[in-house]
């Protein structure tokens, strides 16, 4: 597994009854693989895991694993609440062909940092799959510390961070502890080439859902040391990488999408389509963003 470069959080395709639309979610996914991205995520909070059956993500990991063939990694999301449900699907992922996964700290139940880290080797001492830790508390409000990273380096299998404090200076800190030991990846789209600059690995991103050439480029262009050429395309992206930083970045990012072509707004349940002034505002910054499209 290399824990390197763009990997999409994906968002799951629905149709207005609700039910899972796969031919749109190929569509997008035919989309990513042709802009050249580096993973597939699935199961995220863009992927609306919290309102997916059981059998819903089993579907949507089994296909997804067949239409892919291998031409990138597929990581499958974990946030559960128990222990043992995320040990099992640490279990079902490696059955259904998945390569790695994305570990959550335990959802609904703000475990301190014994817990934290007790929960996180648990899920890795299960399998074998290499395993991504996703640092966010801002919006999990569970902090993975330093000194907590410092005792999962005694599980070989844990090997990236999905970097999401927004503190840039976290990955200089990770970095003078670890060295290469964790691959960083930026979990904040509006942070993302600040974070690559800073040496970070890669970037999970949310717009590239709807901007998957234009996201791609930016990494290839950071790496390649073309720092002036990537910030002309950053500077455009902004005002759309600023709808992943929203409580309502599903229906955000899922609006683009449908703008971009790639995709459709329909979302379950409790969420809702936007109506009124909050749409024809985000419609605007899609629409603008459409409009001023950089030629690459």
């Amino acid at each position: 597994m290399n824990w390197q470069g763009v990997f999409p959080a994906v968002t799951t395709k629905f149709h207005q009854d609700g039910s899972l639309d796969m031919d749109m979610f190929f569509k997008n996914l035919d989309a990513q693989l042709e802009a050249g991205v580096h993973g597939i995520i699935l199961g995220g909070t863009l992927g609306e895991s919290s309102v997916l059956s059981l059998e819903e993500k089993i579907q949507l990991t089994t296909e997804t694993v067949k239409y892919v063939n291998g031409k990138v990694p597929v990581i499958l999301n974990i946030a559960e609440g128990a222990t043992r449900d995320a040990i099992f699907w640490a279990h079902k992922a490696k059955e259904m062909g998945a390569s790695g996964l994305m570990l959550l700290p335990p959802m609904r139940y703000g475990s301190d940092a014994r817990e934290t880290v007790a929960y996180f080797k648990a899920v890795a001492n299960s399998t074998d799959l290499p395993i991504m830790i996703y640092n966010n508390p801002v919006d999990y409000k569970t902090l993975v510390t330093l000194s907590m990273f410092e005792e999962l380096t005694d599980c070989p299998n844990i090997q990236a961070i999905k970097e999401s404090t927004r503190d840039i200076s976290n990955v200089t800190r990770m970095r003078n502890l670890f060295g290469d030991r964790f691959k960083i990846l930026c979990g904040v789209d509006t942070l993302a080439m600040e974070e690559l600059l800073m040496s970070a690995d890669g970037w999970v991103a949310g717009l590239v859902c709807a901007f998957p050439k234009e996201t791609v480029a930016v990494y290839n262009l950071v790496k390649a040391g073309k720092t002036e050429e990537a910030l002309k395309i950053y500077r455009w992206f902004l005002p759309l990488l600023e709808l992943d930083i929203h409580p309502k970045l599903v229906q955000y990012i899922k609006l683009a999408e449908q703008m971009a072509g790639i995709g459709t707004e329909w979302v379950r349940a409790p969420r809702l389509t936007l109506i009124g002034e909050e749409r024809i505002k985000i419609e605007n910054i899609i629409k603008r963003g459409l409009e001023h499209r950089p030629k690459l």
